[in-house]
């Protein structure tokens, strides 16, 4: 569904990313962990074409989409929940998730929001309210919502537990757990290494903008994971 082959990306004349790739099977979740400054939000962003490819090919359903923009990039299927949500605090829940469907019809939009609702319980009875008055579990379902109105072929979600109190990470988890029961594809950028142990398909892990390892849950346990994120987190 979606890959990256030996790209280089980065800010300006600063590279972040070295040859880095990725191969994400459909309706499978991948996971990429690392400390922080390895380069996987810079990653992300330069998939959804935010961050210019130096060197290298992004590729959607074996379709080179390098060097696109974020607003094709959405139109071809791809969503971006990013860090820290940033959802826009001085709108609606409902208005926020509306902005997520500005690329399709309104009866789709209408589709997409009730599916949403369904998912997120929570939103539905908060929509009326500003985003900027939600939780940090609240703000980043809203993340999410506003990413699933566009019925995306991939998303790549950043961060989903940063900053959030247990219980909800336990919930976001829960969501995304739903997410990958309806087969959808997932890229998840994640430093909790056993929720993203025990939910990908797939784990890569990224150390000074490169992939180091990359492995199934099954080949790699939780234990050999997190020695090698802190062996990892104290080189950086």
């Amino acid at each position: 569904m979606l890959e990256t082959q030996s790209i280089r990306a980065g800010y300006g004349t600063i590279n972040v990313l070295w040859d880095v790739s990725i191969n994400v099977p459909s309706a499978k979740t991948v996971g990429i962990v690392g400390p922080n400054g390895a380069g996987k939000t810079t990653l992300l962003r330069a998939i959804m074409g935010m961050v210019p490819v130096s060197c290298g090919e992004v590729l959607l359903n074996g379709a080179k989409v390098t060097g696109t923009t974020v607003w094709s990039m959405v139109g071809r299927g791809i969503a971006l929940v990013p860090e820290g949500r940033m959802v826009f605090p001085d709108m609606s829940v409902r208005d926020n998730l509306t902005a997520g469907a500005f690329r399709r019809s309104r009866a789709q939009a209408k589709r997409s929001l009730e599916n949403v609702f369904e998912l997120l319980p929570r939103l539905r009875d908060r929509q009326s309210q500003l985003a900027g008055s939600l939780s940090g579990g609240e703000a980043q379902m809203l993340a999410i919502g506003r990413g699933l109105m566009q019925d995306p072929k991939v998303m790549l979600i950043d961060e989903p537990s940063l900053g959030l109190a247990p219980i909800m990470v336990d919930e976001i988890f829960r969501i995304i757990e739903r997410l990958k029961f309806e087969r959808r594809t997932i890229v998840l950028v994640e430093q909790n290494t056993a929720r993203t142990h025990a939910i990908a398909d797939n784990i890569c892990v990224m150390r000074a903008g490169k992939i180091v390892t990359t492995a199934t849950p099954q080949a790699m346990t939780l234990a050999a994971l997190q020695r090698l994120y802190f062996s990892s987190s104290t080189s950086e």
